[in-house]
């Protein structure tokens, strides 16, 4: 089982920074919802650690505080490619640590992170279906199909 005490402080931030930038993608995706959506993130964090036990790796990610770059300075275009980078990231870092099957259940937190975001309002926008498949593909995962 890998641990952050396998990664540098560098590559733990890496991995760290994934999911929230998932998050960010699906609310930058789409108007209004920012602070139901950040909410929605949050839980999704708090559910997973209430329910160890997926990798040791994956329970410590959802013990840390969830951080990455919010800045919005730059284009939202911009901002956007920075997250998606930070998924590509964080996902090859767990892949070069980590068994297939942490590195699965990692992936998949992430794309329920974003799925959990885009639900946080009654209906998931063609835009955020659009973000969540771009994470799933830029993961090598499948989304969930929308409900």
């Amino acid at each position: 089982m890998t641990a952050k005490a396998d990664l540098t402080e560098e590559e733990w931030q890496q991995v760290l920074e994934a999911p929230p930038s998932a998050g960010l993608v699906v609310i930058a995706s789409d108007r209004g919802g920012s602070i139901r959506e950040t909410f929605s993130m949050a839980k999704a964090y708090a559910e997973a650690h209430r329910e160890p036990g997926q990798s040791e790796l994956l329970d410590e990610i959802v013990s840390a505080r969830p951080k990455t770059d919010t800045n919005f300075a730059d284009s939202p275009v911009e901002a956007r490619d920075r997250w998606l980078q930070n998924l590509r990231e964080g996902s090859a870092m767990v892949e070069q640590k980590a068994s297939p099957e942490e590195l699965e259940s990692y992936k998949r937190f992430i794309v329920g992170l974003a799925q959990r975001v885009a639900e946080a309002a009654k209906d998931v926008s063609d835009s955020e279906r659009q973000a969540i498949d771009e994470i799933a593909a830029t993961l090598g995962v499948e989304a969930k199909p929308a409900q």
